[in-house]
């Protein structure tokens, strides 16, 4: 099995813990967008979407790009690759749990 700090473990998975924190990731998939772009669906201040960007960023799942005044967000896709690698072993026990009893119940 694959270490991983246990530390970097902890940041993802409290970075991915809030649900606007998930959201945020979602919308990033797609492009960069500046911070208040990031901020504008959520019925929340600046301040408190900065403070949700700053969980993602210190989980190093975000990347701030800053050109002038603007604050350009990239989503770090591999940054996620250690909480996935930890979690695939669960994933897979529990994929073979639910096939076998699938195939009791004669689906």
């Amino acid at each position: 099995m694959v270490e991983h700090s246990a530390d970097t473990l902890d940041r993802t998975y409290g970075a991915l813990a809030h649900p606007v924190r998930r959201t945020m990731l979602e919308l990033l998939r797609t492009d960069d967008l500046r911070v208040t772009e990031l901020s504008a669906p959520f019925d929340m201040s600046l301040a408190a979407a900065s403070k949700h960007v700053a969980a993602l960023e210190r989980a190093r799942l975000l990347e701030r790009t800053v050109h002038g005044r603007d604050h350009i967000l990239s989503l770090r896709p591999a940054e996620l690759e250690p909480a996935a690698t930890w979690f695939e072993p669960y994933r897979a026990f529990w994929e073979a749990r639910l096939d076998a009893l699938a195939r009791h119940l004669g689906g």
